[in-house]
Order: structure tokens, then sequence, then C-alpha cells
């Protein structure tokens, strides 16, 4: 519709002006009725909505039919602690979820777009979402269009648009264009759309259409949201619980058959069995590694990492290359001057006389374009060290430019290489030129020494050549100056006096020295990538520790000759690119992954998008990036420093040596109980457990210490110190398989343990021979029944508590964990080791238990066979620490 209309047509439609835009007031009054602009979202769950999808589980219905036995059959107990375990869990995924979601809102708002438009004439950057229709939007390289817009002006502007129309080809923008009809979106040349993206030049529109009345909001209209995107990690751990499942439902199966060929109690039986399958099959587990990912995404914020896909934060652990853009991340994105070369003496920075070099220092000042104010820099980022090192001497343009006013100028061009500017001095005109140092040397006829000129000879000539050579070799940017006495006229650039050199550079940042260095110990290789010439390249990256020899550059040139073969060949030894495009970038992460390696890519401008989404992990500058860099990244560094890509990495090793720990922790705990049942069960022995027992077990071990497991504090330089995890690792790498038999074998056998010293003690005393139908028999009495199963219940639940604080770092004696780092461990223990008390020791609960009361004496036995687990950690611990 608005692309039939004129630009000033459509701002009287709007009411808007086409140059000063909204007024303040009259947007906010717009926005209250309009609405914020944005995209529909998914309806969110009421409390009520998560607690009733947490009972959506096969498992759980099962349980409720057994619940419904028991009622049926007048087992009021049993059916009560059923239902209470239900809720409880229930109760404990709804909240873990609501959780979840807060912690993904708040990350929705921290990667939220930014618009820049003009309310009042005046220009300013508001979110997107405040936007409206006759808001003035203006447009340049790097933003994404934030609502749909009748342009009203265009500077080269073009627009990829692929999203709308999948022409891969930018459209060319023209606000004067009109069309004649209706025409198809990737012909509107005076629109521009919401969520496309401009990658040339600048322009302005009015908004036209916001939220889901722009042509984006209808396409989303109809398809609906996105479903959440599962991390590979919870796609591994469904499959796991499918197959655990099915293992856990053919044991339960085969033990209720051989229950039933044993004439067991065939209604307890078969709630035994229900209830083992569902406090066997860990399936919990996705909700775990949920609300870990979403905790330390948040913890993520806090080292100044924005994560914008979950999935990222599991692939960070694997990443063993970073590539890196130079500037604004390995350096301090600040040209400094470093060198002085004045009055035939070199001198560095900070060691000038004020007053000596007087002239040398107005020089660099007055032949200056750049503002340096206390809260403004504007211009060129050499100009801007030049007027930083006047500063530093107490000189400032401006008021030098009031004893020195500027009179007439010729600009700087590529072609000349120099700039001139004539001034009003104290006596008579004078004139200033810096540039080239070649450019400016070969019109010099004298030097400045000693505060006057002195002819320059070729003895001069040839110091000047030998400290160009020195300061070139340190990859230094070297500008000259020099002046001329009463240049009036047409400010001649002949027979100047020679006044010195400043070599400047980008600073390293100290923090990227120290980040290079420890990745190294992590087995983690830093790639520096840069549009910089070879030599500037290799010095840089020396400084940084990324390179030694000078064959471990390659330079764009050098890399579009060689076939990919060639390149594979010299990827091992070659650690800093230079002089490269952004194509080459996305050929040189191909490279990487050919071999192997997982690449994380850093990269501030449009042309990074596509490294940035080839790389595993992409890696936007949030202060100096543009919006297409950050929408294309998995992550966005909130302060551009390499540092932060370190603690970012750290971090994600974290993430899973976390998850890993949950998982391990849940499996081995659950095949400890099912071994428990099924070795009792198949002797022909009375069930150690009743049903409550197990769910009870389920409640307080599967919930907050696997919890807390996933947001345990790892030892940081331990972590640090390993290699990083290949991408195609399993859970159960690294032992995990036998860890997860060792330790269920051993809850199983503890348990057991617990179980039989009470009928085996008491056969003894009676002088009873042992045999299996003796103590088949002698389990029959239901008062020493009742006190074996207490035991059985009570070492199983304890010793999985002790087993999580084990979990904590299976590499270090408990005695050298930091305990008071995992408040929720110490926790998670407390209410457990409680809650499995009050089932022993409150009189009404003993009853709906089916538990005796314990002493003292035997609460302490109890204890020790709990804390096998601990004694076991200790030992596998000692012969790891021997073994190294």
């Amino acid at each position: 519709m608005f692309e039939e209309k004129t630009a000033a047509q459509a701002a009287e439609e709007l009411q808007t002006d086409c140059r000063m835009g909204l007024t303040e007031k009259e947007a906010a009054v717009r926005l209250s009725y309009m609405g914020p602009n944005r995209l529909r979202e998914e309806k969110k769950k009421t409390a009520l909505q998560r607690f009733v999808s947490q009972l959506m589980d096969p498992l759980i219905y099962i349980l409720l039919a057994a619940a419904g036995i028991s009622l049926a059959l007048g087992e009021w107990n049993d059916a009560a602690i059923v239902l209470i375990v239900v809720v409880v869990n229930a109760l404990i995924g709804m909240i873990q979820e609501g959780k979840a979601e807060k912690a993904l809102e708040a990350l929705k708002k921290l990667t939220s777009l930014k618009a820049l438009v003009r309310r009042d004439g005046v220009e300013k950057e508001i979110p997107a979402e405040e936007i409206v229709k006759g808001d003035l939007v203006l447009l340049e390289a790097g933003r994404q269009v934030p609502a749909d817009l009748r342009l009203v002006s265009d500077n080269g502007l073009k627009i990829e648009e692929a999203a709308l129309t999948g022409e891969s080809v930018p459209s060319e923008k023209s606000a004067a264009f009109l069309a004649e009809g209706k025409l198809p979106v990737g012909d509107r040349k005076n629109m521009a759309y919401m969520s496309t993206s401009v990658i040339h030049g600048r322009g302005s529109g009015i908004a036209t259409a916001t939220g889901m009345q722009t042509e984006i909001g209808r396409i989303a209209g109809m398809i609906g949201q996105d479903k959440t995107e599962l991390t590979a990690l919870q796609r591994k751990l469904g499959q796991l619980g499918k197959v655990l499942s099915l293992i856990t439902l053919v044991l339960c199966v085969a033990l209720f058959g051989l229950a039933v060929w044993q004439k067991r109690d065939i209604v307890e039986m078969l709630i035994t069995a229900i209830s083992l399958a569902v406090a066997a099959v860990p399936e919990g587990l996705p909700a775990i590694v949920t609300i870990t990912l979403a905790f330390s995404v948040s913890r993520m914020v806090k080292v100044h990492t924005i994560i914008r896909r979950l999935p990222s934060v599991e692939t960070l652990g694997c990443v063993n290359v970073v590539c890196s853009d130079k500037t604004g991340t390995l350096t301090q994105n600040r040209m400094t001057v470093t060198a002085c070369f004045t009055g035939m003496r070199q001198a560095e920075a900070g060691q000038l006389d004020a007053r000596k070099d007087e002239e040398f220092l107005r020089g660099f000042v007055l032949c200056n374009d750049a503002v340096l104010e206390k809260n403004r820099r504007l211009g060129d980022p050499t100009e801007l060290a030049l007027l930083e090192l006047g500063a530093r001497y107490g000189l400032n343009r401006e008021l030098t430019e009031q004893d020195f006013p500027r009179t007439g100028e010729i600009p700087f061009d590529s072609a000349r290489k120099r700039m001139t500017t004539l001034h009003r001095g104290r006596k008579g005109s004078i004139s200033y030129t810096k540039g080239a140092a070649d450019m400016i040397l070969d019109r010099c006829s004298h030097i400045w020494i000693n505060g006057e000129a002195v002819p320059m000879t070729s003895w001069h000539r040839k110091q000047i050549a030998e400290v160009l050579k020195q300061m070139a070799s340190k990859a230094l940017r070297v500008l000259a100056v020099a002046f001329k006495q009463d240049n009036t006229g047409g400010m001649s650039e002949k027979d100047m006096t020679f006044l010195g050199l400043a070599g400047m550079m980008d600073p390293v940042r100290p923090d990227a020295v120290e980040a290079v260095e420890r990745f190294k110990k992590a087995s983690v290789r830093t790639v520096m990538i840069t549009g910089d010439h070879r030599d500037t390249a290799l010095a840089i990256a020396r400084q940084l520790g990324i390179a030694k020899a000078d064959d471990a550059c390659i330079t764009g040139q050098e890399l579009d000759g060689m076939t990919e073969e060639e390149l594979d060949k010299r990827l091992p030894g070659t650690t800093v690119f230079a002089r490269v495009s952004p194509e080459h970038k996305v050929r040189i992460v191909q490279a990487f992954q050919r071999l192997g390696d997982v690449v994380a890519m850093t990269g501030d401008g449009i042309n990074d998008a596509p490294s940035l989404k080839k790389a595993d992990i992409g890696i936007a500058m949030g202060k100096g990036g543009t919006d297409v860099a950050k929408n294309a990244a998995d992550m966005v560094l909130a302060d551009d420093h390499f540092s932060t890509i370190e603690k970012a990495i750290e971090e994600g090793r974290g993430i899973y040596e976390n998850i890993k720990k949950s998982v391990l922790f849940l499996l081995s705990s659950n095949f400890g109980e099912v071994m428990t049942m099924f070795a009792a069960i198949a002797c022909g022995l009375a069930s150690p457990l009743k049903p409550v027992h197990i769910l009870w077990i389920n409640l307080i071990t599967d919930s907050l210490p696997a919890m807390a497991l996933g947001v345990d504090e790892n030892d940081k330089k331990e972590l640090m110190a390993r290699p990083p995890r290949g991408s195609r690792e399993g859970l159960f790498s690294d032992g995990g398989f036998a860890f997860t038999v060792l330790y269920g074998v051993l809850i199983a056998s503890i348990s057991l343990a617990a179980f039989l010293k009470i009928p085996l003690l008491w056969m003894e005393r009676e002088g009873i021979e042992f045999s299996l139908q003796a103590l088949r028999e002698t389990l029959q009495n239901p008062a020493l029944l009742a006190r074996a199963q207490t035991g059985a219940f009570t070492v199983l639940g304890l010793s999985q508590l002790f087993h999580a604080v084990g979990m904590r770092d299976v590499h270090k004696s408990v005695f050298r964990m930091n305990h008071l780092s995992n408040k929720l461990m110490i926790l998670a223990c407390a209410a457990g080791f409680f809650l499995q008390f009050i089932v022993t020791e409150i009189s009404f609960l003993i009853p709906i238990f089916g538990t005796v009361q314990l002493n003292l004496m035997e609460w302490l036995e109890l204890l020790g066979l709990a804390a096998m687990p601990l004694v076991a950690h200790e030992i596998l611990c000692f012969g790891k620490n021997k073994k190294k």
C-alpha cells in the first residue's frame, strides 16, 4: 500500500514529519494504544499448566494406576505415599521449569534489538520494541531493520531480504521509487521490512507497520512460533532415557514374573515393580540439563557473555581452536604513540621534553582534524593518538589554535599521503605538514635540531632511514611532521624543515596476553585473523605469544593460491592469517573443521556473518559489533574482551562437567536400587524395600542432590588444565560406564548387607544353621522383616546422599573440597537426612512407611554402612593421585 505513495503522502497519512520525526509525547501516546513492536510470543504457561505438564508421563500414569489399585484394595497408606511423591515431584519440576523460563526471559531482554530514530529532531537510540507507526527510523550498514518502513532518503542503500523473498542478492533501495499497482515484496524498492539487514549505505524511513502487522509478523502468524531448540546433550539424554526405560521395564517385568512364579503376593509385587520402574528411570534428567544450562546462562552474564542460543553453552566445552579478530579484541582498538624521533634522538612517548620538543608536538597537534575532549573522541584514530601525545605534555589543540589560528589547509588524500595546515604565527605565517615519512622527507631541505633549522645532509637521511627501519620491525605505523616558516601564498610543501617521526600502534590487551597463555595450558589454540599487513600481524602475534616463527603466518594472497590439501598440511603450524577477506575466514573455519577441530570465531562486521554462522561457536562483539554480526552469532561479548572468551569456555567446560556428574549420580544410584531389589527377589527372599520406600528414596535423592550437582562450582584451574573433550565424547567415556556399575553394585551391596544383618544375627543367636531356605523362613517373621527393611531403606537413602557429596569431584578427596561453595548440596543433604530420620522416628509416620524406631547404636552402624560410597571415593582418588 505505502509503496504506491510518495514519502510526503505516507508522512501525511501517518501524521508525522519526514525531517523531525514524531514528538516524544506523541510516540508515548501511540505506544500506549498500539502496543510494543514485537512479534507475538507463545503464551506462557500458568503455574497450574506447568504442574499438569509434569504429570504427562507414561510412568506417572502407571504410578497413579498403582495408587488406584492400592485404594481399591484398602491400602490407604501405600496410596497416600504414592500420591504425595507424585505431587511433590511435580511441584519440584514445576519450580525448575519456572526458574528456567525466568532465566531465558532475562536472556531475551539482554539480547533485545536497538534502533536509531529521530524524535523532536534529535537522533537517539531506543529499544526496537518502542518504535511506533510514524517514527522516523535511521538506517546504516550493519543494522537490522526494526519495523516496516516507507523510505524517505537513501544513500547507496542495499538491504538483504532473503528471509522474506528468498533472493540471495541484496535489494537496492530507492526512496524516489513509486510503485504502479500491487508489487511483490522483493520489487518494492521504496520499502524496508522488519528483520531484514542493511548491508550497505544508509537511509531513513517512516515506520508504516510494527509487530504482528509487519510482513514478517504476518508470516509468523501463519506458521506459529518455533519450538524450543533442544541441545545435542538433551537429545542424547532423551535417547538414553528411552533405552534405560526399556531395560528397566524388562527387569521389572522379569521381577514381577519371578515373584508370581515364587507365589508371592501379586498385588504387592505389582505395585513394587511399578514403583521400581518409576524410581529406576531418571526421568528428571532433561529437566536437570535445562535448569543447569539456564543457570549457567545467568552466570555467564556476570562474566560479560550473553548466550543467544542455548545449545552453544555445551559446545563451548569442546572448543579447541579460537579464531579471533585482532583489532578491538586482542588489541585495545586505540592507536597510541609509543616511539618518537626528534632532534636526531630516539625517545619513548613518555620521555620527551615539553620545552625542547615543543615545535615537534605543536606540529602534530595543529596539523590535525580530530577532536579530543573530556567525553568526546572524534576523528581518525591516528590523529587522536597524536592529540593524546600533545595533551600528555600540556598541548591542547583548541588552546594551541587560539595562539596559532588556522588560516588555510590542504586536506589529506590517498594519492598525496600528506596533509598541510596554514596558521598565523608570532612571526608571520607558518605551515605544518604531516603524512607518510617518505613523502615528507623528499620535501625537506632542513632538519630541526636544538631549536634551530640546520641543512639536512645525507648522514641525517641515513640515520632517519635506520630509525624508520627499526620502527617498521616493531610493526609501528609511522607519521612524519615538518614545518615551513613564512609560508605565504600557496602553502608550499617544498624546502620544509623536518621535525621528527611518531611511531604508533594499537597496543595489545594485557588480559589478552594472559588469556592466550591460559588457553595454551588448556590445549586451546589461539589463531589471529586480521586484515593487517603480514609484518604488523606477526609483530602483534609475537607480543601476544600466538606466533614465534615467520612461517606461522599465511596471507590472503597465499591462501588464494592454495588447494584444500595444501591448506590442510600448513594449518597445524599456522596461528596467524594476515590480509584476509571475509571469504577467507569461512575457508579457514572449514579447514579447521576438516581436521576435526571445534572452532570458535569472533567477528563484529556485516561481512563476518558467514564465518560466524559457519563456526561451531560464533562470537560477536557487543560494543563494536553490528546487529547483523550479533544475529549470526551464538554468543555476544558484552565487553569485547578476548579474555571473556576464555571465561566462557571455562564456564562451558564446567557446565558439561556438572551435567555429567548429575547423570552418573542418578544412573548409579538408580542402578543400585534395581540391583538391591532384583538380587533379593532372585534369591527368593522377602522384598528388602516396600513400594513407599522406593518412592520416598526417589524423592529425596533424585531432586535436590542432582540439582546441586548441576549448579556446582568446579575447580576452574583443574578444569582448564585438561584438554577439551571431544565433540563426540559420550557421557560414559573416560570410565563413566564402569563408574556407574561400580557405585551401583556398591550401593546395592551395602543396602543388602543392612537388610540381611538382622535375620543373620537372629539366626546366629537362635543357633540356626545358615541356609538360603532358613533365611527365607526367618524373614517370614513380620517384626524381623520390618527391622531388616528399615535398615535397607535407611542405608539405600543415606548412601545416595553420601554418594552425591563425593560426586562433586571424582578426582579430589572430600577433605580437599570447599563444601561451602555449594550451599545447595549442604541443604540437599541436610533435607535428605532429616526426611530419612523422621520416617523411622516420628510415631505417626512409622505405620505409614512400615518402619521401626532405631536406637543410637543402630543409627551409627547404618551411617557407617551408608558412608561406604565416600570411602570408595577416597580409595579411588588416592589410587589416581598415586598413579599420577
